[in-house]
């Protein structure tokens, strides 16, 4: 297994390779594949269109005819799996790459019309669009030469509407959206958003029978050159002025299975309205008031369809209904009652999935399993229970060792939560649900983690959070309890008494036993922007605090520190606080991750983040918890180093005494208190059909590192991994690379290749280690191996995942 890690660089590059030929060799090559009558397009242009619609003119030449960037190898793949003996195939297309774009003068022809009324549309009226057309040597080019003539300017703006409540309302609202206004250039993009406007409007002010066609506009000629009258219209339907309507009473109706409604149900409808509501459970599987709680369709009220809307958003959120239908039914044509008729068809209630994931990175390897069991209706009113069973184990591997030889780390984990759509709080039931599904989680775990030949950690986690949305943007968590029970049993058999001493904090952190109350909250903005390509600022900020509550206790019952829950000898013994004879955490720890999302046209975005965060201990600690401590590297952070195998500042593993130690400690003694890292990364699609899917690269630059904050007197290399402004520069890692995003809509696989810029570990100039990847690579790994073993260095670091990294 010595050229595991080689053999598969050497698949990479032969693939590199193999596509850098396809894009030379079939990059000009499209037009031998086509009969002798046909051409290939390769450059479309528009001549004489106003810059500010030049963009939106050219989207509507018709795509088949649109040639491909220069940079693009979706041609030359198509060419390369779609041809046979000389010609392109027409069956049994393989799903890679696009095919050219080859001439049509049909298609021309639909490209210039549309060109011309989008022209039209934009005011300019005598707008003539022709189509030039040059073939040479089979390769096509088309011109769309306007004549756009002089752009039409409404003078004025008038309105006729029929029904007078119908004026009134459309007067009120319109200074909140209507775009017209005298003296601007006709758009009839803008009279379409009128209408759309004035349609919703109506929808939402009791006008349910009104419709798109009864908004109307006619453009009136006048004297003045260039210049129109605009008229809006809104005209009544034939049965007389338009009507507003309110709700009566509403009959929400559960079907007896997940197949649905029956033509006839020999069970009666429920002859019992509390609130307005009828409610009929067919199922007899649903508790009233967890459901009807959700219906905004409130009787006596004016109809509006963004409670229509709303009703059916959260009925889904429920997550225990697969079809929710909203039906309405009106007495006579005299009444201006609506009955809403609430369809739901209920979906199955338990489930149980099986995941795995094989984690690579760099020289370790890895599996973890997981079982979820799932029951979406646990005591009848939508309470989500989910029981996951969880195991892993990590193994290095390269130096002739086999995959799973040397596993160094293994993880078990039970876990159970129960989820209730609503804010259960005590003496207070707040009104919310209008702009997402509000939940109170109540959820417990034991993991367990076993770091071979060192530690043996056990913690039991117990917390209540509550989960509400202000907005579809703007969302918050608050866990106000969460309480941590963690006993570690360290073997410090394995590790030498001078690592002991210059890591005596870190020592007695692992060890000793513990308790932990606290609470948390999180705030996160734009998140529901994240899957869309657009420009925008997305943030999330996080701040956990704990030992407080514990510490008021403690003072109270006049508690003292208890010696054994530390290491004999140690000289940082004090008076500390503890709770049923155990020693409790108090800290701060705050988070923060801001990220500015730019479109740059089409499927190309960058984006730029930074991510940071300090945990502090005080008052009753010296220490954070091991588990809240911050560590760099990883998929998901600075991609060219594995995670927890970065910093803390300038720390160099060579100054473990042994292999042994090294060995024993890995992942463990590369953590801090303080975390910043910075990501630029430029997103762009390769292929738009590549195995039934869209393959999108990146590249991108991570830079980085964690530090400890308080120095330890007994650590000689302490300093080197405190944070100190004046050192950041020479304490930063620095890491390139590119990726590629398998994209199948519901999820991403994601392969990112990341290469060492600059490593901190090193001093001076031998940081920027990318300079030894071109000269001397070999014996500058034989020489970090030599004095790093088992530790290995690699400029290069594989990461394997799913979803975006940020």
């Amino acid at each position: 297994m010595k050229a595991y890690q080689p053999f598969i660089y050497s698949k990479l590059k032969s693939l590199a390779i193999l596509l850098l030929f396809i894009v030379l060799i079939q990059a000009c090559s499209s037009t031998k594949y086509i009969a002798d009558y046909q051409s290939i397009v390769k450059k479309v242009t528009i001549d004489s269109v106003d810059k500010r619609f030049e963009e939106q003119a050219y989207n509507y030449v018709q795509k088949d005819i649109r040639p491909p960037s220069a940079f693009s190898i979706n041609v030359p793949l198509y060419n390369f799996f779609n041809t046979k003996d000389g010609r392109y195939k027409t069956n049994n297309i393989r799903p890679f790459g696009t095919p050219p774009a080859i001439l049509d003068s049909t298609l021309v022809e639909i490209s210039r019309n549309q060109i011309q009324k989008f022209l039209v549309g934009k005011g300019y009226f005598a707008a003539k669009v022709k189509a030039d057309i040059k073939v040479k040597d089979k390769k096509a080019e088309i011109n769309f030469i306007a004549n756009q003539g002089k752009p039409s300017y409404i003078d004025k703006i008038s309105d006729s509407i029929l029904t007078k409540n119908v004026n009134n309302v459309y007067d009120n609202v319109k200074p909140t959206f209507t775009r017209l206004h005298n003296g601007m250039q006709y758009d009839v993009d803008s009279l379409t958003y009128e209408r759309e406007q004035i349609y919703r409007v109506m929808k939402e002010n009791g006008y349910f029978y009104f419709l798109r066609p009864y908004v109307n506009f006619d453009v009136i000629e006048t004297d003045k050159p260039e210049k129109v009258d605009l008229r809006l219209n809104i005209t009544n339907p034939p049965s007389g002025p338009h009507k507003q309507y309110n709700i009566d009473y509403t009959h929400m109706l559960i079907a007896p299975s997940p197949d649905g409604f029956p033509d006839s149900v020999r069970s009666k409808l429920s002859k019992d309205t509390v609130g307005g509501i009828i409610f009929t459970d067919f199922s007899k599987r649903y508790r009233r008031n967890p459901i009807v709680r959700y219906d905004f369709l409130k009787k006596g009220e004016m109809f509006d369809i963004r409670n229509e809307n709303l009703t059916f958003d959260r009925l889904y959120e429920l997550n225990i209904f697969k079809n929710v239908k909203i039906d309405y039914y009106n007495k006579d044509s005299t009444s201006n009652k609506l009955i809403p008729i609430i369809l739901l068809t209920p979906q199955k209630v338990m489930s149980n999935r099986v995941e795995g994931e094989v984690p690579f990175n760099g020289g370790t390897v890895g599996f973890n399993l997981s079982n979820t069991y799932t029951n979406n209706n646990l005591f009848r009113g939508a309470e989500r229970f989910e029981l996951q069973i969880k195991g892993g184990l990590q193994s290095r591997i390269g130096n002739g060792s086999k995959p799973f030889k040397d596993i160094y780390q293994r993880d078990f984990s039970v876990s159970a939560s129960i989820s209730v759509p609503r804010l259960i709080i005590p003496f207070y039931n707040p009104e919310l649900g209008g702009n997402g599904m509000p939940h109170t989680t109540f959820s417990s775990s034991y993991i367990y983690a076993l770091q071979k030949d060192i530690l043996t950690r056990r913690i039991l986690i117990n917390s209540i959070t509550y989960d509400w949305v202000e907005t579809k943007s703007k969302l918050h968590s608050f866990t106000p309890f969460n309480f941590e029970y963690r006993f570690g049993n360290l073997q410090t058999e394995n590790i030498d008494l001078v690592t002991q001493l210059n890591n005596r904090y870190y020592i007695d952190l692992l060890g000793r036993k513990d308790l932990t109350l606290g609470m948390k909250y999180t705030y996160s903005l734009n998140a529901d922007k994240l899957q869309q390509l657009r420009s925008f600022i997305y943030f999330r900020g996080a701040m956990d605090i704990a030992g407080n509550m514990l510490r008021v206790v403690s003072n109270l019952t006049g508690s003292k520190h208890d010696p054994n829950n530390f290491l004999e000898g140690s000289s940082t013994l004090r008076d500390y606080g503890t709770i049923f004879g155990l020693p409790y955490n108090q800290y701060i720890r705050p988070e923060v991750d801001i990220r500015w999302y730019k479109h740059l046209g089409g499927d190309r975005q960058f984006i730029a983040r930074l991510n940071s965060g300090v945990g502090y201990a005080y008052g009753n600690s010296i220490a954070i918890p091991f588990e809240k401590k911050f560590f760099a590297g990883g998929s998901n952070g600075i991609r060219a180093w594995q995670a927890r195998t970065l910093g803390p500042g300038n720390y160099n593993r060579e100054v473990l005494s042994s292999d042994v130690e090294r060995q024993a400690l890995f992942g463990l003694d590369q953590l801090g208190d303080l975390r910043l890292e910075a990501n630029l990364e430029y997103r762009y699609t390769l292929m738009k059909k590549f195995f039934g899917a869209t393959l999108k690269g990146a590249a991108f630059v991570d830079m980085g590192n964690v530090w400890n904050l308080t120095q330890n007197p007994e650590d000689p290399y302490s300093e080197i991994k405190m944070f100190r402004l004046s050192k950041l520069a020479q304490q930063v890692a620095i890491g390139t690379g590119v990726g590629f995003r398998y994209d199948v809509q519901y999820f991403v696989f994601r392969f990112d290749i990341g290469l060492k810029l600059k490593d901190p570990q090193f001093l001076g100039s031998e940081q920027w280690v990318i300079s030894k990847l071109f000269s001397g690579a070999k014996e500058f790994k034989n020489n970090y191996n030599a004095s790093h073993g088992p530790d290995t260095y690699r400029f290069v670091q594989y990461n394997f995942g799913i979803g975006m990294p940020f």
